[in-house]
């Protein structure tokens, strides 16, 4: 092939990209019918307001968003639960396409012999502002439900004052959270610590997770899910930057912590661990990124098509 015929081929991907931007949503196949996302969400990270995306294109894009309510908010399933929900996801037809979302910790569907595995996604934050987050969340709420009842509104001691009394509300290991929600249902994963646990939570975030996200940086993975999945986020980005519940969700009366109480924390083996994998989970998001779009005049846009086909045999 010359060099002026890629050229031509190139630009005509380029025009196509731009115009599968810009024109309706085609009709899906059936493969596209039949896909299962998961968002197994962890806490205050800018899940709700997420989620709110899917929940307000659903019904334009022709999908079902299901949550996931477990007892208390347990993050692991019994094993005949773990059971029950694989069977539901694999083999709920009525329900497909899905978007299946909830504060549980990963599940591996091969150890149930599944043929097609659900697609993973996630959002994770910065350690210390997500506990930060919690810890005023459980007093005050949030504007989402502001009239609910949280099981420790009346204490009225900041997160400062819990850090400076060693309380156990503030302590390193309430930030042991994200790795064990990416580890998954191994005992180890719940250990708090645990080495192990940390390197299975990276090992899956790069091999079972499709994509994860920042909530520092949540419209960048919003752009790029509609890139990727459009058949679920077409106009979501859209309607990121533009819907009224994109930051919908916001902890009432939450105080940032002072110099002297992150650093006490960072002096926590814990909190290295968790820092470790936000780090991790940062970086290959910016990888992805980097690969995906690119930025000019200040603006975002997503990359054309960069592969084609040639040499096809046999000829017709």
């Amino acid at each position: 092939m010359n060099s002026h015929e890629v050229r031509e081929i190139e630009q005509r991907h380029a025009q196509d990209g731009l115009r599968e931007r810009d024109s309706p949503a085609s009709p899906p196949s059936e493969g596209e019918d039949d896909i299962v996302i998961i968002y197994n969400r962890v806490p205050k990270t800018a899940s709700t307001s997420f989620t709110n995306i899917a929940y307000d294109l659903c019904g334009k894009n022709h999908y079902h968003v299901l949550h996931i309510n477990t007892t208390k908010n347990n993050p692991v399933m019994s094993i005949q639960d773990q059971v029950r929900f694989v069977k539901n996801v694999t083999e709920w037809r009525e329900m497909k396409p899905a978007f299946y979302h909830g504060h549980v910790s990963f599940l591996d569907f091969t150890k149930f012999g599944v043929k097609r595995k659900p697609i993973y996604i996630n959002v994770i934050r910065d350690p210390i502002e997500r506990l930060v987050s919690y810890y005023y969340f459980l007093r005050f709420g949030d504007d989402y439900r502001p009239g609910l009842r949280r099981r420790k509104q009346g204490d009225k001691k900041t997160f400062d004052e819990c850090v400076s009394a060693g309380g156990s509300d503030c302590a390193p290991e309430k930030l042991w959270l994200q790795i064990p929600f990416f580890c998954g249902h191994y005992s180890e994963c719940w250990n708090v610590g645990s080495q192990w646990a940390l390197e299975q939570a990276k090992y899956n975030l790069v091999n079972e997770y499709m994509l994860v996200g920042l909530t520092e940086e949540l419209e960048d993975f919003v752009m790029m899910l509609e890139a990727a999945l459009p058949r679920f986020f077409k106009g979501a980005t859209e309607l990121y930057k533009t819907g009224k519940k994109s930051h919908l969700r916001k902890t009432s009366e939450k105080k940032p912590p002072t110099r002297e109480s992150i650093a006490k924390l960072q002096q926590s083996a814990i909190w290295k661990m968790e820092n470790e994998f936000y780090e991790f989970a940062l970086e290959q998001f910016q990888f992805v990124r980097a690969h995906a779009v690119r930025e000019k005049d200040g603006e975002l846009y997503l990359l054309a098509q960069n592969f084609f086909y040639e040499k096809i045999y046999p000829k017709n």
